[in-house]
């Protein structure tokens, strides 16, 4: 079955980096696009960048522009998300997102918090 698995969370100072990472398996990896979102608590979720099978890539939170870079490794079914020069207002559960048949499949999410 179709598995995301993130990793790479935690809680960093503003200013910091984290590298989020997410684990692909049950489809083919290479043919498909891959998204991360974000969802701050007590707030919608929120498309953060994308992926395109290829490698074409966009950041589309405006927040996010400038700060984040998202790519993908496809021999070894993996998404990333490089975010540097984080801040306050990056503290979410991050998730990886992929679409199959129409149908969303979800991460568990990985938890991302920035404070003093």
């Amino acid at each position: 079955q179709v598995q995301l698995v993130e990793s790479g969370g935690g809680l960093v100072r503003p200013g910091g980096s984290l590298r989020l990472s997410c684990t692909a398996s049950g489809f083919t990896f290479t043919t498909h696009a891959m998204r991360w979102y974000r969802q701050a608590q007590g707030k919608e979720r929120e498309l953060v960048a994308v992926v395109y099978s290829g490698g074409g890539a966009l950041i589309v939170a405006d927040s996010a522009k400038g700060r984040f870079i998202v790519f993908r490794d496809d021999d070894k079914n993996t998404l990333y998300l490089q975010m540097n020069n984080l801040k306050p207002d990056d503290t979410a559960a991050y998730y990886c997102n992929t679409v199959l048949n129409a149908l969303d499949y979800w991460g568990q999410g990985t938890q991302v918090t920035v404070s003093s």
